[in-house]
């Protein structure tokens, strides 16, 4: 009789402590610096290398820094485009939502295109001559090791220098 009243205490225990694991894991202020719901994205403007019309989000680390891990989100909009370029560091993509369009090489041509939609991923090695088009609105997801650096094919279309 002692023995199943141990048990049952000690089942209750344990629940009640579960139970507290569990709400203090679902508290908003559990997370605010490292976990995000799509409404809590720090959207904001890109940086001056990216083309006016995208909006920008830093998810972890940062892309400017001389070493370190970053994730970036990129929300474009249809038609928007990614002049050919190419990056001296490994590119991590993931497709969140919409259709990316992606195309290889040093000319910006629409025929020669992959169509990428929402749960793709794809990576660029360093040096990988690349260009980009938003199919729709088009939400992408990339990571990789800092520095972020775009290199344009042709200086002309480095949008920080118009």
């Amino acid at each position: 009789m002692k023995r199943n009243l141990l048990v049952v205490m000690g089942v209750f225990a344990m629940l009640c402590f579960a139970g507290q694991l569990f709400t203090t894991a679902a508290h908003p202020g559990a997370h605010d610096k490292n976990a995000f719901t799509p409404e809590t994205i720090p959207w904001g403007p890109p940086p001056p290398f990216v083309a006016p019309g995208a909006q920008l989000a830093v998810i972890e680390g940062n892309p400017a820094a001389s070493s370190g891990d970053y994730t970036v989100r990129l929300k474009m909009p249809d038609g928007y485009r990614i002049a050919p370029h190419w990056h001296p560091q490994r590119e991590n993509v993931t497709v969140i939502s919409g259709t990316f369009k992606v195309g290889m090489g040093d000319t910006f041509d629409r025929d020669k295109m992959g169509s990428f939609p929402a749960g793709s991923f794809a990576f660029l090695d360093p040096d990988m001559h690349h260009y980009a088009m938003a199919s729709g609105e088009v939400i992408v997801q990339v990571h990789g090791s800092a520095p972020l650096q775009f290199n344009y094919v042709n200086p002309d279309d480095d949008p920080s220098k118009k």
